[in-house]
């Protein structure tokens, strides 16, 4: 059965290109040494890029639900510590923040991964580096634990 594409309008485009480079930056502000200039902007460009692809009324529900205030505080609480110049402290704390936030997504995105071995070059990139992706259960198993995911 053929899967529905997803249609995203013009204006969704630049806020996934925003988030694509905000991550971008986020990368290499880590690798040069947690960089404050580049994760700041990094961190700049991902929320407008959030803010652009699903509206800034959602991204206010979404950040300032009561259940996830928590995470919020901690992930703001890290830009705002990168803005400051103290950038591994924040990035630490963006971290917590990030994944108390989008904990609920992390299966999504693992589901995903199982779809990797349906893809020529990704499928040999995984089997180079060791990784099998079970296409029954959507699970990430190494080789050589017998089948058994770790």
């Amino acid at each position: 059965m053929p899967r529905k594409m997803v249609s995203l309008s013009e204006f969704q485009k630049i806020g996934v290109g925003l988030v694509g480079f905000g991550l971008f930056f986020i990368f290499f502000g880590v690798l040069l040494y947690f960089d404050s200039v580049l994760l700041a902007f990094g961190n700049l460009l991902f929320l407008s890029g959030l803010a652009i692809i699903i509206g800034l009324r959602r991204t206010f529900s979404f950040f300032f639900q009561k259940e996830k205030l928590k995470g919020t505080s901690f992930f703001l609480g890290g830009i705002l510590i990168v803005l400051l110049r103290w950038p591994l402290l924040g990035m630490l704390l963006e971290t917590y923040g990030f994944i108390t936030l989008f904990r609920n997504f992390f299966p999504v995105v693992f589901g995903f991964l199982g779809v990797w071995g349906n893809i020529p070059l990704l499928s040999k990139v995984s089997g180079a580096l060791g990784l099998d992706f079970m296409q029954s259960r959507g699970a990430l198993v190494l080789q050589g634990t017998g089948g058994r995911p770790q």
